[in-house]
């Protein structure tokens, strides 16, 4: 989902997450609240992140009711391993999206895990995570600007499901809501279908895992 997540980033509609700016070095270091975060980096999803991965991501989702559980997470992460990537800062798990090819406006279904994967030139972002203690430092823009740099190689398209209340926050991103598109209540209320073209801007590469 998109949203602060990308259900869709900050995605899902979980929470909304702000980033800093354009391609920054694998190595960076972010002050928060008070205290700075170091060694920052982006990388591939690998296996062994999955129990950190659901732990953040049902932090995130279930006060809400929409948290749909490890077996369905892993599921959109083995259908485009390329287009998953954890936000890691030490041996901390601090965000992750997950992005998968989806047909136009379809998404998947969050009771269930994904039973088939798509050949498609459209990408779903379905979820977008930074951690409750980090959001406001520019983390969901730059994990977004890192997506958008690997898909640009691929798809034409992304799509995303905001839910949440972070419209605004991926309209800001070039994100465009299509109301003719319905949801389902697991969505919880106010969820918006949204896309757009992938940007071609080849200044905005994806980061480096330093």
């Amino acid at each position: 989902m998109g949203g602060s997540d990308g259900r869709g980033g900050d995605g899902r509609g979980g929470s909304p997450v702000r980033s800093g700016r354009g391609r920054v070095p694998g190595r960076d270091r972010v002050p928060v609240r008070g205290r700075v975060l170091g060694d920052l980096r982006i990388r591939p999803l690998a296996e062994d992140d999955w129990p950190r991965v659901a732990a953040l991501e049902a932090e995130v989702y279930a006060p809400a009711g929409l948290s749909e559980g490890r077996e369905a997470l892993e599921s959109r992460g083995r259908a485009s391993p390329a287009t998953c990537f954890v936000l890691e800062t030490g041996d901390r798990i601090a965000g992750y999206v997950l992005a998968l090819p989806y047909p136009p406006s379809r998404y998947p279904d969050l009771e269930r895990p994904e039973e088939r994967s798509f050949a498609s030139s459209h990408l779903h972002l379905h979820d977008l995570v930074v951690a409750d203690d980090l959001r406001g430092r520019g983390l969901g823009s730059r994990l977004v600007r890192h997506l958008t740099a690997t898909a640009r190689q691929v798809y034409e398209e992304v799509s995303l499901v905001a839910v949440g209340g972070t419209e605004s926050f991926w309209a800001r991103h070039g994100f465009r809501p299509d109301r003719r598109v319905e949801l389902p209540a697991s969505y919880g209320e106010n969820a918006v279908y949204m896309s757009g073209p992938v940007p071609a801007d080849p200044s905005d590469g994806p980061e480096t895992e330093g």
